[in-house]
């Protein structure tokens, strides 16, 4: 009698316990939706009491109940009375730690944003960079532009008398993600450039005016990170470093990129130290990041016909056309340096025809026509109309690229101070809006302003 009992139980158990799953998830799903509904209508008070019993109860159904959750949950801080904002703000994290524990795909995004909400809300210094730590440890390319120069800055602050290295790498490392941060969001911007304009949607127009500006975010932190490092970056200090940690690391090539990239960039390159970096760098990673800086210092020792052997190596070893283009970027950078303007230009258009919306090459132009004022003008109108050139290619790498619009307005302002006045067009006899032929290297027509 006992077993059959228990028989029965087990079979009652059989077959009412799938009903009781089937109740609860359709009950899930009404309350879901139900919440849902009300997100969409930014009725936040109204949404709550169904999302909260999907948060207790249904916490896998669906990522959104965190994307929108998080929204109330802030909407709730918000607008909680005093006494209530801890409690408004337990909340909060109560999203952010449910997420991770049942979607901890996007765990870099989940730490970036933990550490931004961390440090609105006023926690210690030390609480905030233990959840950007998390996030650089997981993807830096997850950092937001804001975070990536907080986490900077405390390192900087940190580590710049005790562990210099430290610096430097997190400084590259972060430098490399904004990198990355840069193509993903320049290629974006390249599909929808490629359409026809004229029928561009809404959402294609929306978008890129929000990459445009990520970019532009980017650039400021570029910047920002840039000077923070100044003071420990220089020459002086850059070249007894790197030699010090030169030997052990001459088969390291990740260092020794970050190394040869540092000096270039601090315009460090004829301490002998340089060549041997770019020499070890070179075998320990025959990329074609390497062969770039190989053929320079081949052009700087006289051997410009290998060197340009190297060139054209590194620019058909690639197949990434951003990165293709940012190569040929660099060696037109190289060859301005070395004077031979005519095919750093020449590789600049290049560059602009892989990637139409690199600004900086528009402005390496404008820079070699500007430094050509004098050589390329004999009287003071011709001078001065070779700054109209290069105020014209200032003005097309702010059009073709918004995000480098700072930089790019120095060098208009800079160029438009310097272009004929109408007395000097009045002396010479020459008249507004008539044609100019720059002569010279430069071998361009431009309008008279």
């Amino acid at each position: 009698m006992k077993k059959m009992r228990l028989l029965f139980t087990l079979l009652f158990l059989l077959v009412t316990t799938p009903i009781v799953f089937a109740q609860a998830n359709a009950d899930c799903t009404i309350k879901y939706n139900l919440f849902k509904g009300d997100y969409n209508a930014k009725n936040y008070d109204a949404a709550y009491e169904n999302w909260m019993w999907c948060m207790d109860n249904c916490p896998t159904l669906s990522v959104n109940i965190y994307k929108y959750g998080i929204k109330i949950a802030e909407y709730k801080l918000e607008n909680a009375a005093e006494a209530d904002k801890a409690a408004a703000a337990d909340l909060v994290m109560r999203v952010y730690n449910q997420r991770l524990e049942h979607y901890p795909k996007d765990k870099g995004s989940i730490y970036d944003a933990i550490a931004t909400f961390k440090g609105e809300q006023g926690a210690p210094e030390e609480e905030v960079y233990s959840w950007l730590d998390k996030t650089f440890k997981e993807d830096p390319t997850e950092l937001s532009p804001k975070n990536i120069y907080k986490f900077f800055d405390i390192i900087l602050n940190k580590y710049k008398d005790s562990d210099t290295q430290r610096v430097f790498d997190t400084y590259d490392e972060v430098g490399e993600a904004i990198e990355l941060k840069r193509e993903y969001y320049t290629k974006k911007i390249d599909v929808i450039n490629a359409k026809d304009s004229t029928s561009l949607s809404k959402k294609d127009t929306k978008n890129r005016k929000i990459y445009q500006q990520l970019m532009t975010n980017l650039s400021i932190v570029e910047g920002g990170l840039d000077q923070k490092l100044a003071s420990i970056s220089t020459c002086e200090r850059l070249i007894p470093f790197n030699r010090k940690n030169f030997d052990a690391n001459k088969t390291n090539g990740v260092w020794l990129k970050r190394a040869v990239s540092r000096m270039y960039n601090k315009e460090c390159t004829e301490d002998p130290l340089y060549d041997e970096l770019v020499e070890a760098y070179v075998h320990a990673d025959p990329s074609p990041n390497a062969s770039v800086f190989y053929a320079g210092i081949l052009m700087k020792n006289g051997e410009t016909n290998k060197a340009m052997e190297y060139f054209k190596r590194a620019v058909d070893q690639e197949t990434d056309t951003y990165k293709k283009a940012g190569y040929l970027y660099k060696i037109a950078d190289i060859l301005r340096k070395k004077g031979r303007k005519s095919e750093a230009r020449n590789y600049c258009y290049q560059a602009l025809d892989l990637q139409p919306t690199m600004g900086r090459a528009y402005l390496l132009i404008a820079s070699m026509y500007a430094s050509s004022a004098n050589s390329c003008g004999d009287d003071v109108v011709s001078k001065r109309m070779v700054y109209v050139a290069a105020l014209n290619k200032a003005r097309k790498a702010k059009s073709v690229d918004p995000s480098i619009s700072s930089i790019a307005n120095r060098f208009i302002n800079s160029y438009a101070d310097n272009i004929p006045t109408t007395k000097d067009l009045f002396v010479a006899g020459v008249k507004s809006g008539s044609i100019h032929k720059i002569g010279c290297w430069i071998n361009e027509t431009v309008r008279v302003p």
